[in-house]
């Protein structure tokens, strides 16, 4: 880890490394060029060369594209989409009271399990949870007579190594599957990955991780640390009050009412919400679950806001909807670094050749089927030591590994899938996570000494047993050739 340590803060910053793999593009490109390399288009089936971006055509493309590329960055607008709707919902103070209620409300021998779910779900919450559930976690293990360390270690862990798995359409889906369609784009343009494309296999990871952070909570992480002799009090829980507990119950309402409304809408072969031929999976309802999520997420933000009080004008909304905004000023400038790097390197068909390349090589070697993911799977989950960050290493990985593995005829969602199994799994043991130096400082509220080794050591175990189970329960999946979305079902083979 002292190795790791040191590698990763050698790295720039993620809008940094993504200036520089544009500048990389255009070195390379311009190199390659000079060779005057082309390739056999697997979508067109015409021999296409590698296009220099040091060239007329290239300084063109920047001059006219710039702000285009930034624009129509596909993950750009549906993130922002839907961060709005998510952002009312977290200002209004609805997902930290329903973070509590659940595990507060929850039977003692049940505690654990409570926080892992609600660290898990709580992803739709984005960043959110991260910084709700581990304190709280630990203060409930304080109050439980428990060690407050080992609380504070499986609320991080089911936050962050469980970060991929949930039982609703949340922002990484969006985000993911965005840069998804733009890399399986390059190879067949009418190609497309929608957020719900990984839906049944991250519903059912969020029970298995939820039973398995538990056991590794009660059977080896709280062991390890013994009775707790702090004298650290971390102050008192702040209970679910009356208020609170109506806005709650008038948003699951809500909930309720909307879902039925969207059902009910859907249900005549003849909707408008379907697609050709009466189709659903295919049709404009799930194409446009961004906008359906944003709207679900408004009213009960509504709801809610105007029960407790938190909206107490028109106005407000407005407002709240700008401070989320403003919480996302960074991802805005990361995307603008990203959306120019993937179209430099789609703009010069470097991405598609190397693809091509790679795909013929791994042929050549006859490595095809199920083992091919699975060492993508660890190839994936070592790189995130390094490159933190879920979108940013997709934006990265991506282009180049989506096209390779369709060109071997495999479905980008799967790909996808792979890659999410191994940014979870490994978020909590790299120290360029941003939240690690946060967690820290909770830990030292009731251990002083606390630091680096105290954290890494507590997170081992979630992730070799996150990793393990759920790279098991990938491989079981497709041999038993289930879909992993709907509509989304392919045999990768032994």
């Amino acid at each position: 880890m002292n190795g790791v340590e040191w590698a990763g803060n050698k790295l720039p910053h993620p809008f940094m490394i993504f200036v520089y793999l544009a500048i990389f593009v255009v070195v390379v490109s311009w190199v390659v060029g000079l060779f005057g390399v082309s390739f056999e288009d697997p979508a067109s089936g015409e021999e296409t060369p590698v296009v220099s971006m040091i060239s007329t055509e290239g300084l063109q493309f920047v001059l006219t594209d710039t702000v285009t590329n930034f624009v129509e960055f596909p993950v750009f607008g549906l993130v922002i989409v839907l961060l709005l709707g998510i952002g009312l919902a977290q200002k209004t103070g609805l997902i930290e009271a329903l973070m509590r209620k659940v595990i507060i409300g929850s039977p003692r021998s049940l505690v654990t399990y409570a926080i892992v779910f609600a660290g898990i779900i709580g992803s739709w919450a984005s960043d959110a949870a991260t910084v709700i559930v581990p304190p709280l976690a630990g203060l409930i293990f304080l109050k439980l007579g428990r060690h407050p360390l080992a609380g504070i270690a499986v609320g991080f862990a089911s936050v962050s190594a469980g970060f991929n798995a949930n039982l609703l359409i949340a922002a990484t889906d969006v985000l993911l599957s965005g840069i998804s369609t733009s890399a399986a784009q390059t190879v067949d343009p009418g190609a497309a990955v929608s957020p719900l494309d990984n839906l049944y296999f991250i519903n059912a990871s969020v029970f298995m991780l939820t039973v398995i952070g538990a056991l590794v909570t009660e059977k080896i992480v709280e062991p390890r640390l013994g009775e707790y002799r702090g004298a650290g009090s971390g102050g008192e829980i702040e209970e679910v009050s009356g208020t609170e507990n109506r806005g709650l119950r008038n948003s699951l309402i809500a909930t309720i009412l909307f879902v039925v409304v969207m059902v009910a809408s859907i249900l005549p072969t003849n909707s408008p919400l379907r697609g050709e031929d009466g189709a659903i999976f295919d049709g404009p309802l799930l194409s446009g679950i961004v906008v359906v999520l944003f709207a679900l997420f408004v009213v009960i933000g509504l709801v809610y806001g105007i029960t407790v009080g938190t909206i107490s004008s028109a106005a407000d909304v407005p407002r709240l909807m700008a401070e989320a905004v403003v919480d996302l000023s960074g991802l805005i400038v990361l995307f603008f670094a990203a959306s120019q790097f993937i179209a430099y390197i789609e703009f010069t068909n470097m991405s598609t050749w190397l693809a091509v390349a790679g795909a013929d090589f791994l042929q050549s070697l006859e490595l095809t089927g199920l083992i091919v993911i699975i060492a993508f799977i660890f190839l994936a989950a070592t790189l995130n030591l390094l490159i933190t960050g879920g979108t940013s290493q997709w934006a990265i990985m991506a282009p180049i590994f989506v096209p390779l593995f369709m060109l071997l005829d495999y479905d980008p969602a799967y790909t996808q899938l792979a890659f999410r199994i191994a940014d979870s799994s490994t978020n909590i043991i790299t120290p360029l996570n941003v939240f690690v130096p946060m967690v820290i400082v909770f830990m030292r509220e009731y251990d002083e000494e606390a630091g680096f080794g105290t954290l890494f050591s507590l997170m081992l175990p979630y992730t070799v047993f996150y990793f393990a189970s759920w790279t098991a329960l990938f491989i079981i999946w497709n041999l038993i050739g289930l879909p992993i979305g709907p509509g989304v079902f392919q045999d990768l083979g032994p």
